[in-house]
């Protein structure tokens, strides 16, 4: 993440918003030396939004959780004991 004072990113910013929107740069925008706010890609942050939605429901926290231990124990399956080997189309 790049950080730029308040003035450099009044001076520079339809660039940020470019670097954001074309490369996902992450911008974090200070005020007298201290972070005042974040510049991102909209669809990034989007994705942000729903992965904290998911991480707040205590349901799918504990699912998750569950979910790792298994894992961590060594209980998993792979891609092909759960829906099979893919079928080759014809050619």
């Amino acid at each position: 993440m790049t950080t730029r004072t308040v003035t450099e990113a009044k001076a520079h910013f339809l660039e940020l918003i470019r670097a954001a929107e074309e490369r996902s740069g992450r911008f974090v925008i200070t005020r007298a030396g201290r972070p005042a706010a974040v510049l991102m890609n909209a669809d990034e942050f989007e994705g942000w939004l729903e992965t904290l939605a998911l991480v707040s429901d205590p349901k799918v926290r504990t699912e998750l959780h569950e979910a790792m231990q298994e894992l961590k124990a060594g209980r998993s399956h792979s891609f092909e004991e759960v829906v099979g080997r893919p079928q080759r189309k014809p050619s």
